[in-house]
C-alpha cells in the first residue's frame, strides 16, 4: 500500500471526505452520487477508479475536472481548487463519449486544441504528426472526423487528450470501442507513458486492462469505497497455490498427489494444460496477415511514442530541433533586394554636318520652323506625330501678302502633301535602305512611282 506519509506535494489530486449530493428544484437530495471518499494519485502513479454502473466514477472524475463542484469536503488538484483555471493547463482529458468536430479532419482537430492551449504554430505542427503516427492516424490525416468509426474516433480522442503534454491524463474508458490490436496499443501507451513519469487516472469496465496497466486502485459501490491497495495486495490468492511446470507424464501427477496426501492432506484440485488466450491468437492472426501485406482502409498500427511525450532528454531535443528549423529558415529567406534606380538612356548623339538640321526638324519641329522664319529661309518639313493626330489647317487664300518682317512665322501645315515626311529620306539618314526594308513610303509619290529625293 502506498505510503500515507508521502509529501503532499508529491500528490496530485487529495481528497477527503469527499460528497456530492443531487438536488431537485426544492433542493431536495434526490441522489448520492459521491459519499465521503478519502484517497490520493501521486505522482508518476498509473491510478484506477474501478466501480459498477452508477458507483460514482464519472461524477468523482468531474468534480476533478473542476466541471462539478462538491457538497462536502476536500478536494485539491496540484495543491489548488479544481475550479482554477491554472490547473486546467495540466490536465488531458479522454471523455467516456468521444466528441468531435465531425467536418475537421485528425490535422484540422489537433491543430484546433493545439490553439486553446495556447501553443505556437511550429510547436502543433510537430506535435500533430507525431500523435497521428503514434495512433495509427497518419494516413487518414485529411478524412473528416464524421467518416471514422467509434474505434477510429477513439484514437484520434486520445491525440487530442495528450496534445498539451499534460501532467495528469484522465482516461474514461479509454479502450471503449476499440479493437482488439487498439486495446494492446492503448495498453502499451499507458505503461510507456507511467515510465516516462505522466501520472494516469484510469477507469475502465474491463477489469483485465486495468490489472495489466495500474500500480494501484480503487473499487467503488454506492459511492464508496469498498476496497483500495495495489494490484498485488487486491489480487494476492490466499487460498491456492499454483505450481507451473513442464509438462509431465501420469506416472508424476500421481507420485504429486500421494506426497500432497502424505505431507499436507489434500490432493490436487485440478490438472489442465496451458493454452494461449484469444488475444493472443488474434494478434498472430493479425500480425501474418501483415507480414502478407494484405491491404486495409482501417488505422494503421500506432507509431512510436511522440517525442514530446517522452519527457527529460526528448524535450531538449525537441528544443534543438526548434533552433535548427529558425536557423534553416533564416537561410533560407531571400536577401533584402536594394531599391531599384531608372537611368534614363542616353539619346543618341545627333550627326554632324548637312544632316543636323533636319533630324533637328525631326525632333522638334516648332523650333527649327522658328530658326527657319528667324533666318529668312523657308521651314523644313516637320514629321507629324503618330500619337497625337494633328487637325489640318485651313489652306490660305491664293494671292495673300508675306509676312511682315519681324512678325512671328507662321507654323508649318501638320496635315496634307507639305507636311509629310518622305519616307525615304529618313531611310538613307539612318543607314540607307536598313532602316526602312520592306516599310512602304508614306510621302506622296512622284508620278514616276519613286518618292520624292
Amino acid at each position: 500500500m502506498a505510503n500515507p506519509e508521502r509529501s503532499s506535494e508529491e500528490r496530485i489530486v487529495e481528497a477527503a471526505g469527499l460528497t456530492k449530493t443531487f438536488s431537485d428544484f426544492w433542493m431536495r437530495d434526490t441522489a448520492r452520487a459521491v459519499d465521503g471518499i478519502d484517497f490520493h494519485i501521486d505522482r508518476h502513479e498509473i491510478f484506477g477508479l474501478l466501480g459498477p454502473n452508477g458507483s460514482g466514477k464519472s461524477t468523482t472524475i468531474k468534480m476533478i475536472l473542476g466541471l462539478l463542484h462538491k457538497s462536502r469536503g476536500k478536494l485539491v488538484v496540484f495543491g489548488r481548487d479544481p475550479s482554477d483555471v491554472a490547473v486546467k493547463r495540466k490536465i488531458g482529458y479522454l471523455p467516456e463519449e468521444t466528441y468531435l468536430y465531425r467536418f475537421l479532419n485528425p490535422t484540422e482537430t489537433l491543430d484546433y486544441y493545439g490553439k486553446l492551449f495556447g501553443l505556437d504554430r511550429r510547436t502543433r505542427r510537430r506535435r500533430t504528426d507525431e500523435l497521428l503516427e503514434m495512433v495509427g492516424l497518419t494516413q487518414v490525416a485529411h478524412r473528416a472526423a464524421g467518416e471514422f468509426s467509434k474505434g477510429m474516433a477513439r484514437r484520434l480522442g486520445l491525440a487530442q487528450a495528450l496534445v498539451n503534454d499534460p501532467e495528469l491524463l484522465i482516461l474514461d474508458e479509454p479502450t471503449s470501442g476499440l479493437d482488439p490490436i487498439g486495446t494492446r496499443q492503448v495498453k502499451d501507451l499507458i505503461l510507456e507513458l507511467g515510465r516516462r513519469g505522466k501520472t494516469i487516472l484510469l477507469t475502465s469496465h474491463l477489469l483485465a486492462d486495468v490489472e495489466d496497466v495500474c500500480s494501484r486502485m480503487v473499487i467503488l459501490y454506492g459511492g464508496k469505497i469498498r476496497a483500495q491497495g495495489t494490484s498485488a495486495e487486491l489480487l494476492a490468492d490466499s487460498r491456492h497455490t499454483l505450481i507451473r511446470a513442464p509438462r509431465l507424464d501420469d506416472a508424476t501427477i500421481k507420485a504429486v498427489d500421494e506426497t500432497l496426501h502424505r505431507v499436507q492432506g489434500v490432493g490436487i484440485e485440478g490438472v489442465s494444460a496451458p493454452r494461449q488466450t484469444l488475444e493472443e491468437l488474434f494478434l498472430d492472426i493479425v500480425e501474418r496477415a501483415r507480414a502478407e501485406q494484405i491491404a486495409t482502409s482501417g488505422a494503421q498500427s500506432g507509431g512510436r511514442i511522440a517525442s514530446f511525450l517522452q519527457g527529460g532528454d526528448a524535450g531538449a531535443g525537441e528544443q534543438g530541433r526548434a533552433v535548427v528549423d529558425q536557423l534553416v529558415s533564416a537561410s533560407a529567406a531571400p536577401a533584402p533586394v536594394a531599391p531599384s534606380i531608372t537611368v534614363a538612356a542616353k539619346a543618341p548623339e545627333a550627326p554632324k554636318g548637312a544632316d543636323a538640321a533636319m533630324l533637328d526638324a525631326l525632333l522638334d519641329p516648332a523650333a527649327s520652323a522658328a530658326a527657319t522664319a528667324k533666318s529668312g529661309g523657308a521651314a523644313a518639313p516637320t514629321p507629324s506625330t503618330p500619337t497625337t493626330p494633328a487637325t489640318p489647317s485651313a489652306p490660305a487664300p491664293t494671292g495673300a501678302a508675306p509676312a511682315a518682317p519681324g512678325a512671328p512665322a507662321a507654323k508649318p501645315a501638320s496635315g496634307g502633301a507639305a507636311a509629310a515626311v518622305d519616307q525615304g529620306l529618313i531611310d538613307s539618314l539612318l543607314g540607307g535602305d536598313a532602316g526602312g526594308a520592306g516599310k512602304p513610303s508614306v510621302g506622296p509619290k512622284k508620278p514616276g512611282g519613286e518618292g520624292r529625293a
